[in-house]
């Protein structure tokens, strides 16, 4: 596990450049026998150093970590309606994102971490996360409205997501019902929603993202499904997180004060040209472990999909979603 002074070292590094034991113990003020053991830890979590003996130590594979100046500056005069925050570390930025909003206002609140030690995906799973390798933050967002007005806020966030790929130069990549990002059937990203507050509101969304900006083959390995990464895409490009994630939070703001409005039905059309699976037999999984299976009609205007079986509409709220074969 990467701790501070770890965080500290590589922040150093991510120039490229050889650093000295010696520079990178008197810059963090410890010895140089604990800046190497810092640094060889740093390796399990994914960095690989290069060591020269009398030398000292460079990132073979050098990103630039994540920093809120650079995040701000991205998003010019919009940067003023967000609180933007970034940490080394933390066990999930959704779950302390409802932490500390049992004592105080999270909305519009931004958390976004370097690495997290226990991220959260739908259905309790855990989501895999890599330093310097992942986008994963957390919004928080007021509505006047009850979870009802809610239930296609996912979606809505998926749209938002597509057209912020979409002005990164990242023009392929789909949506998967309900809460997935997807390039070519694999898996690149995910949305995670958890709502609290009164029925008939007002409402607090925790609005929980993880997209795989470059994602290692040992991480891959851990992941129970196909998974690609935004690097694999365009492996040319030199991809900027930063930048990346003010261009998400940009189209993020506007989708949501749109949402506030006009709920999804602003968003059904849109939302489906994204869809992975449109017009396609799929399977459904749903939570008693029955299956259902039709094609896609769409999704309704409160973001259940909607099936065809033999002439038959049939809408669900929950479930995992395959294509069916055969």
């Amino acid at each position: 596990m990467l701790s501070p002074l770890g965080f500290a070292l590589l922040r150093r590094l991510s120039d490229g450049k050889l650093h000295s034991g010696e520079a990178l113990a008197a810059a963090t003020g410890v010895t140089r026998a604990r800046v190497s053991q810092i640094l060889r830890a740093s390796e399990s979590a994914g960095f690989t150093l290069e060591r020269v003996r009398g030398v000292g130590y460079r990132l073979v594979d050098p990103v630039p970590f994540l920093d809120r100046e650079a995040i701000v500056a991205a998003l010019g005069a919009m940067a003023s309606r967000l609180k933007i925050e970034v940490a080394d570390s933390v066990d999930s930025t959704s779950t302390e994102l409802l932490r500390r909003a049992a004592r105080q206002d999270v909305d519009h609140q931004v958390l976004v971490a370097e690495w997290q030690t226990g991220g959260r995906g739908r259905r309790g799973r855990n989501w895999t996360a890599v330093a310097g390798g992942s986008l994963t933050f957390s919004l928080g967002w007021r509505f006047e409205q009850g979870a009802g007005f809610l239930a296609g806020l996912s979606l809505a966030v998926g749209v938002a997501l597509g057209r912020a790929l979409d002005a990164a130069g990242f023009e392929d990549i789909q949506l998967k019902w309900p809460n997935d990002l997807v390039y070519r059937h694999c898996k690149i990203g995910g949305i995670l929603i958890e709502i609290s507050g009164d029925a008939l509101g007002p409402a607090l969304a925790v609005i929980g993202v993880g997209l795989n900006v470059r994602l290692p083959a040992r991480a891959r390995h851990d992941i129970a499904q196909p998974v690609t990464d935004l690097a694999a895409i365009d492996r040319e490009r030199a991809l900027d997180r930063n930048r990346l994630l003010a261009i998400i939070l940009a189209e993020l703001y506007a989708v949501l004060e749109r949402y506030a409005r006009d709920g999804f039905a602003a968003f059904v059309a849109e939302w489906q040209r994204r869809h992975s699976l449109q017009k396609k037999p799929v399977r459904v999984l749903l939570p008693d472990g029955s299956v259902a299976a039709g094609e896609v009609v769409g999704v309704d205007a409160s973001g259940a999909l909607v099936l065809d079986q033999r002439g038959r509409r049939i809408r669900f709220v929950s479930g995992e979603v395959s294509l069916r074969r055969g």
